[in-house]
C-alpha cells in the first residue's frame, strides 16, 4: 500500500513538473567586461539567475553594480561574451546580428528616456511598436494604440505630439509602445523615475496585472523604494555580482 502510494505521489510530482512553464529567462554562469586587454574592466561576475514567468522583478543595488548591464545583456542589446543567457528558450551566447534583431522583437522595452518621436503624435509613437509584428497586426493599429492608451490616462491625448505633452504623459506614451504588442517578457529601465508618484504606481500595477491575467513577466531595474512592494521579487546587485534575491 505504501509503495503504491508513494509511487503515485511520484508521478503526480513529474505531471506537475512537466505542468510547469520554464523560466522565461535563465542565466548562467554569466561574466561581462567593458574595453579590451589590460584596460578591460570586468562588469559582471558568475551571475546565475531564473526569472520566472509572469512574475515582477525588480532588480536593486547602487549605480554601478551591474543592474543595466545585466539587462541590456537578456534584451539582446549588447552580445553576450562568457556563459549563458536563455531567452523564451533561444541561447543568445554565440547568436548572430540577425537572430539578436528577432529576438527583440518579442520583448518590449520600457526606458528612462522616453525616445518618443517629436514629429509623431502619441497614436503614431505607439504604432512603431506594433509595426514590428508585421502586416496582420497593423490592420487594427488604430484601435490597439488608442485601447492601451486610454488605459493609460491619455485617451484625451491621443493626437498630441511630443512637444505638447508633460514629463510624465511622455513616459506613459513610452510604456504604451512597449505594451501594445503583447510581448512576453518586458525589460524596464527606472520606467518611473520621470513619474509622480501616483502614476508610477499606476504604470507598475498596470505591469503587475499582466503577470497576473496574461502571464507577462517584467524585469525592472528601480531606485524606487515607493514601488517595492509590489515586486514579486527583489534581486539585489553589488559590485556587479547577485548578492541576494538570485536563488
Amino acid at each position: 500500500m505504501g509503495g503504491a502510494e508513494s509511487k503515485s505521489k511520484g508521478i503526480k510530482g513529474q505531471a506537475a513538473t512537466g505542468l510547469r512553464r520554464r523560466a522565461p529567462i535563465v542565466v548562467r554562469g554569466l561574466n561581462h567586461w567593458f574595453g579590451e586587454g589590460e584596460a578591460a574592466k570586468q562588469a559582471l561576475f558568475d551571475i546565475d539567475v531564473d526569472i520566472e514567468a509572469g512574475k515582477l522583478i525588480t532588480l536593486v543595488g547602487p549605480s554601478g553594480s551591474g543592474k543595466t548591464t545585466l539587462l541590456t545583456l537578456i534584451g539582446c542589446l549588447r552580445r553576450v561574451q562568457e556563459g549563458s543567457v536563455s531567452l523564451l528558450g533561444s541561447e543568445l551566447f554565440g547568436a548572430s546580428e540577425g537572430q539578436l534583431v528577432a529576438y527583440r522583437r518579442q520583448l518590449g522595452f520600457i526606458f528612462q528616456a522616453h525616445n518618443l518621436h517629436d514629429s509623431l503624435t502619441a497614436m503614431q509613437n505607439v504604432r512603431m511598436g506594433i509595426e514590428v509584428h508585421g502586416r496582420e497586426a497593423m490592420l487594427r493599429w488604430e484601435e490597439a494604440a488608442a485601447l492601451i492608451l486610454t488605459t493609460l490616462g491619455l485617451g484625451d491625448r491621443l493626437n498630441y505630439i511630443p512637444s505638447r505633452l508633460s514629463g510624465g504623459q511622455k513616459q506613459r506614451v513610452a510604456v504604451a509602445r512597449a505594451l501594445v504588442g503583447n510581448p512576453e517578457i518586458i525589460l524596464a529601465d527606472e520606467p518611473t523615475a520621470a513619474l509622480d508618484k501616483d502614476t508610477g504606481l499606476q504604470v507598475v500595477q498596470l505591469l503587475k496585472r499582466l503577470g497576473e491575467e496574461r502571464g507577462t513577466t517584467t524585469l525592472m531595474v528601480t531606485h524606487d523604494n515607493r514601488i517595492l512592494d509590489m515586486s514579486d521579487r527583489i534581486i539585489s546587485m553589488e559590485d556587479g555580482r547577485i548578492v541576494s534575491g538570485g536563488a
